[in-house]
């Protein structure tokens, strides 16, 4: 990715500028009253600082004459075209607000022609993750289908023009709408919240998403990159301050019962020595759904102990264990269901919103004492476990029990303020717990926003597909663009014939080629056969060496992903700064030809390639030219992949 700094800075200037209070780009109703940024009736007030040497927040503040005071923050990044925008409003005063509604983040995008180009997410069934090109040339609505925020509509996008173009992301757990229109030399952007026509009660803060806007000149490869680059940089959480690696995780489950709800302390310490005897360490010990007293019926939450008749000891023995062999405990919890028969249920109904014929009830983040209940629950289990990794799951539809409990004056108060209450949650236990990390799941992907994604990584982005090598390729493709820190399974669901549906094979290579993501979940079980582990020892290398490539290279896919089993899937990383890459080719279980023509992306056209394929120890030495030309590379059989890794050196 050739380096265009000085162009992509003054696309940003050109996009949305930040300097004065009129510039916000922010329209709102207070009552009747029409607003377009933070007028001159309020006061305004401007202050700056640096966060860091990289990150400049400006805050632009004032005070409206019905009391609402209205903030607006700016974070803007040195060292990437990249501004952020959220605004609060406030209610000081001890009476209700005007109604506040029609709250969103507007602006006008420069450039004829754009392009938006957009997906539907983790829809939670096989058409998810599609991709769509949509010129603006009347009004285009991106919003999810359910409370969810990556459920039918991904809130990740990118904007283009033959000159360049924006990336956008929406920071909003919950429903968020975005609209984009034809205006006058450029497009014009509305993000907010979908539904918002409220009061504010005395004292109380609302907010709109957040709204992430990336500004580069040139192509959508460069853009894409751009982004990579700045996520791994400012978004990724860390671990203990540094980049989080690759990591390989295993787990003993469906042992005694679906999911873990058959687990035992015994079971847990066996499968964790075992694994590590054999040779086969994890990084990760996984620790899903059923630890809590639930008789077998995982969904049963609401009661958040360990299970006392399977772990009379507590969990505490499991993650100690996990401490004393370097292995990060990950434990599952999923907060906000509320089952019949449990604890919240039975000690404080005042804190679930409910809905007649529902068996789930939502645990209501927005009140303040549910919501420091939780904190202080959680995190003593944080303790007491020796939790290294919160990984957080969310199985229903939060918006009809949001929508059922507002009166008319607050349409959408309830959910902006769930949202916060999720937000500070999260945020209170990594405060509380230096060197946490977190895994966001929502029946899979459907809850990857960029506010959750600076709190946590989707370690797992998907209930579908996990051996459906075609889908799961489509799947990856989208995410290595947009959330590049990922995991996934080496599972293979294609029968002898190479179709998919309930054919199983054992874990092989193949397996191992079609789950090349930063982590990985090995699914060779810990009394697993020999032949099995003889091929993880050979595959693990290889996996680690391509995922720390992916954490640090550029990414460039080769091959349209169709999910079709007779296509091909090729992909190149490549790391511009020490010449470092590898390009990476599966011919899937029906694709015909042997030969795939190879185009990569070369840096350097003058400089020379040095290959080698760790599995057979073959080499191969290109030139920069030859590359750009194309060369042939064979994969003899079906269901077969290979990764070439290479070494450029220039001249």
């Amino acid at each position: 990715m050739k380096n265009n700094f000085q162009a992509d800075f003054s696309r940003r200037a050109d996009t949305l500028p930040a300097g004065s209070p009129a510039d916000v780009p922010l329209t709102l109703k207070i009552g009747e009253e029409i607003l377009c940024g933070i007028p001159a009736c309020c006061s305004p007030t401007v202050t700056r600082r640096a966060a860091d040497a990289s990150v400049v927040l400006r805050v632009f503040e004032g005070r409206h004459p019905s009391g609402l005071i209205l903030r607006a923050e700016a974070t803007e990044y040195r060292d990437f075209p990249v501004t952020e925008w959220v605004v609060y409003l406030t209610n000081p005063t001890d009476h209700d607000s005007p109604i506040v509604s029609d709250l969103r983040l507007t602006g006008v995008i420069p450039g004829e022609g754009a392009v938006l180009t957009h997906s539907n997410g983790d829809t939670c069934h096989e058409d998810g993750y599609e991709v769509y090109h949509t010129p603006v040339t009347e009004t285009v609505s991106l919003t999810p289908a359910d409370g969810t925020s990556c459920n039918g509509a991904f809130p990740y996008m990118r904007l283009s023009t033959p000159e360049g173009g924006v990336n956008l992301a929406v920071g909003w757990t919950g429903m968020w709408l975005a609209e984009f229109s034809p205006a006058e030399n450029g497009t014009r952007f509305s993000v907010g919240q979908r539904r918002c026509h409220t009061k504010l009660l005395p004292g109380e803060t609302i907010r709109t998403p957040s709204l992430t806007l990336m500004a580069y000149a040139g192509d959508e490869n460069h853009g894409m990159n751009l982004w990579r680059r700045w996520y791994l940089a400012h978004v990724l959480p860390r671990e203990n301050g540094a980049p989080l690696p690759p990591k390989l995780c295993l787990h003993v489950w469906n042992v005694d019962g679906p999911e873990f709800t058959g687990a035992t302390e015994e079971k847990q310490l066996l499968g964790l020595r075992t694994y590590i005897e054999r040779g086969m360490k994890p990084d990760i010990w996984w620790f899903d759904a059923g630890w809590y007293p639930c008789d077998h019926d995982w969904p049963h939450t609401g009661t958040w102990e360990h299970d006392t008749a399977r772990f009379p000891n507590g969990l505490g023995p499991v993650g100690k264990a996990c401490d004393d062999n370097g292995v990060q405990f990950l434990l599952w919890f999923e907060p906000e269901r509320v089952r019949a028969d449990t604890w919240l249920w039975d000690n404080h109904p005042e804190w679930l919103l409910k809905r007649e014929g529902d068996e789930n009830a939502l645990l209501d983040l927005g009140c303040r004492e549910a919501c420091d209940w939780l904190i202080g629950h959680v995190d003593e289990k944080i303790k007491d476990y020796h939790i290294r990794i919160y990984r957080q799951d969310f199985n229903f539809n939060p918006r009809p029990f949001w929508e059922e409990h507002e009166a008319e004056d607050r349409i959408g108060a309830l959910e902006n303020l769930h949202i916060q209450g999720y937000l500070r949650y999260w945020d209170a236990l990594l405060d509380r717990n230096p060197g946490l990390w977190m895994d966001s799941c929502a029946s899979g992907g459907r809850r990857n926003d960029i506010e959750t994604m600076r709190r946590a990584v989707p370690l797992h982005y998907t209930d579908v597909g996990y051996g459906d090598h075609p889908i799961k390729q489509k799947q990856h493709r989208l995410m290595f663009e947009w959330i590049p820190y990922f995991r996934a399974h080496n599972m293979s669901w294609d029968d002898e014939e190479g179709n998919y549906g309930s054919g199983y094979h054992p874990v092989d290579r193949f397996a191992f080629h079609c789950a090349m993501a930063p982590a990985l979940t090995n699914m060779t079980t810990y009394d697993g056969p020999e032949e099995e582990y003889a091929a993880a020892a050979e595959m693990l290398p290889i996996w680690r060496r391509a995922a720390e490539l992916e954490l640090r290279g550029d990414y460039y896919p080769l091959t349209e992903c169709k999910k079709d089993n007779r296509d091909w899937y090729v992909m190149q990383f490549d790391d511009p700064a020490t010449g470092d890459g590898f390009v990476q080719l599966i011919r899937n279980t029906h694709t015909e030809s042997d030969t795939f023509m190879l185009y990569m992306h070369v840096e350097d056209p003058e400089a020379e390639y040095f290959f080698e394929n760790m599995e057979n120890g073959d080499m191969m030495q290109l030139s920069g030219e030859q590359l750009k030309a194309g060369i042939p590379l064979t994969v003899e059989n079906p269901r077969q992949g290979i990764v070439w890794f290479y070494h450029t050196v220039s001249f």
